[in-house]
């Protein structure tokens, strides 16, 4: 069992400045995320789009942003741990909590902060007609090995970044791809959509625009076939090795709705002195919260982040008063920060 002062849940841009805000009061952390990568929607869902109202900084991308929050914690070496979810939350005697995740990582921690977005994101599923929660072996929302797929004949389902560029990547690997929007225009990047077009131009992909899944053919729980219907037209089958889902991906609360916590729908009741919740020693920071006159800003996740830090030294160290130090004067913070004077 990892011992540790915070479980920070949510790797995104206020989960990685939360353990800045710690680690300068001199507080460990370890962060737990279900995407694989660090980043939250900055870099899952806008990694390349403009971001205009950080402080300091006059543009910058999703992804850019992630890169600088990661190299400013590099002195405080959390622990990260991604592709995994939180899936218990107990207290463990007086003062601490048990934490475990979706991959059995258990945790001992004085405090907890959810910074969780607007919740864990899961890829929205293909639906079929007539059938719930579709699976199939050869169904895939992420791909971990391109290599896998050649030689396949594929088709790929979706119309934004993600199936493009899976559309590209995979062109010089798999055998045929076949690639299924539900409308004409596309959502990925104009550069993205132009190596498309390329692509079917030169045979090597086939687009079939304003398509929907109409049935499937499958035989021990492998897809076969896919029948669309096309708009305005006739049903295609698409014959299959594999098939790709890139339709998005959809927030959800999770199992942080089972924690106890009080809860506004889908975000989490905090005070706005500590943004601690109804719970004592878990504390909520970003979209994942809710207070009067909450603004769902990325700045505005970065100061309850700071807030929330104070409130946590207090709670873990009450016998102690928490003084405001300064980075810039600070001989501590410098120590911490492994800056030399």
């Amino acid at each position: 069992m990892i011992q540790t002062d915070v479980v920070i849940i949510g790797a995104g841009p206020c989960g990685l400045f939360q353990v800045f805000e710690l680690g300068l009061l001199g507080l460990k952390s370890h962060v737990v995320d279900s995407i694989r990568q660090p980043g939250g929607q900055c870099t899952e869902l806008y990694p390349d789009k403009p971001i205009y109202d950080i402080p300091g900084i006059p543009v910058c991308t999703g992804e850019e942003l992630t890169e600088g929050l990661l190299k400013q914690i590099e002195p405080f070496e959390p622990g990260m741990h991604l592709n995994e979810e939180v899936t218990v939350v107990r207290k463990d005697g007086e003062n601490d909590f048990f934490v475990e995740t979706s991959a059995g990582t258990q945790f001992n921690a004085k405090a907890i902060v959810i910074a969780g977005g607007v919740g864990s994101f899961q890829p929205r599923q293909m639906r079929v007609p007539r059938v719930d929660n579709f699976e199939a072996d050869n169904l895939h929302y992420h791909v971990q090995d391109p290599k896998k797929f050649a030689g396949k004949r594929i088709a790929i389902m979706g119309g934004g970044d993600s199936a493009l560029d899976w559309v590209i990547e995979l062109a010089g690997i798999a055998e045929f791809i076949t690639l299924v929007h539900r409308r004409d225009e596309y959502r990925a990047v104009p550069a993205s959509v132009e190596k498309m077009r390329k692509l079917v131009a030169e045979g090597s992909v086939t687009a079939i625009e304003n398509a929907k899944v109409a049935s499937v053919d499958m035989s021990d729980g492998i897809i076969r076939s896919i029948t669309l219907n096309i708009k305005d037209g006739d049903a295609v089958e698409v014959p299959v090795d594999d098939v790709l889902v890139f339709f998005g991906l959809a927030p959800k609360l999770g199992p942080i709705a089972d924690w106890g916590l009080d809860l506004n729908r889908k975000t989490i009741n905090v005070d706005v002195e500590k943004f601690e919740t109804s719970v004592p020693g878990i504390y909520a920071v970003g979209d994942i919260n809710f207070y009067p006159g909450k603004k769902k800003l990325i700045l505005c996740g970065f100061h309850e982040a700071a807030m929330a830090a104070f409130a946590i030294k207090q709670q873990v160290e009450p016998d102690k008063k928490v003084r405001v130090q300064y980075t810039t004067t600070s001989p501590l913070m410098h120590e911490r920060l492994g800056v030399e004077d």
